[in-house]
């Protein structure tokens, strides 16, 4: 059933690096915005005269609280529509129209095996809110691996805080990885992360969130390895 347009208002905007930018929006006319984590909304932005080309679908960043506020980690894709357009006219303060939450990219109920949420850039959004919502309600689990990938630190969205939520979670494993940049923690790919994580491990259970490069190099190593499709489940992004 298609959902409804509504309307939510921007209440706050964090510049987290010179290419993206966390939006806080609470949704108006209601008291609480209920969401499994892992989905996302539809912003339709007036970026053109045809109504679905005016749409642009973000993964919800922030866990259900209880509250209407929810949380979109964007990233500027400058030959594009629908991000410059937030970048340079979407203010505090602005209503943006907005229909959701929808998407099956979610946990498992229950989480039975061990979890890979495998991502870059902006993808890392629905592992956020999934991590955070596991701490939240003491969900139990087997391992929870997330592996994700950027060129330089300065990329690495929620560093310190996944840093932290790992330090409070026995079973997470947070491990960031760069492309571009030595520093102290793991560099190369995602994959060789999880290649190896996940080598004896056929049961696991795969997520994968960002751009389809990855997401399809990463679906073919998986199947080289052995594990079935049904184990892997993937969102793409651009």
């Amino acid at each position: 059933m298609l959902q409804e347009w509504q309307t939510a208002t921007v209440i706050n905007i964090i510049d987290e690096n010179p290419s993206t930018k966390r939006y806080f929006l609470a949704v108006n006319g209601i008291n609480r915005f209920d969401f499994k984590p892992g989905q996302f909304v539809t912003l339709d932005l007036p970026i053109h005269e045809k109504k679905n080309k005016r749409w642009r679908s973000y993964s919800i960043a922030s866990a259900p609280d209880g509250t209407n506020v929810f949380e979109l980690v964007i990233v500027l894709v400058e030959d594009g529509l629908g991000t410059p357009h937030l970048f340079s006219n979407v203010k505090v303060g602005d209503e943006v129209t907005m229909r959701g939450p929808a998407g099956i990219f979610v946990l498992h109920d229950p989480i039975e095996h061990d979890y890979f949420m495998i991502c870059t850039g902006t993808g890392i959004a629905p592992f956020r809110s999934m991590a955070h919502h596991i701490f939240n309600h003491q969900i139990a689990t087997k391992n929870v691996y997330l592996i994700f990938g950027t060129r330089t630190k300065a990329d690495l969205l929620y560093y310190d805080e996944l840093s932290e939520l790992q330090t409070r979670m026995p079973k997470f494993h947070y491990i960031p990885t760069l492309s571009r940049e030595a520093w102290d923690g793991r560099t190369g790919y995602v994959h060789d992360i999880y290649k190896e994580l996940a080598k004896d491990n056929p049961q696991a259970d795969f997520l994968l969130c960002g751009w389809k490069n990855m997401i399809d190099e990463a679906r073919k190593n998986l199947a080289d390895m052995g594990f079935d499709k049904k184990q892997i489940h993937f969102e793409l992004y651009g």
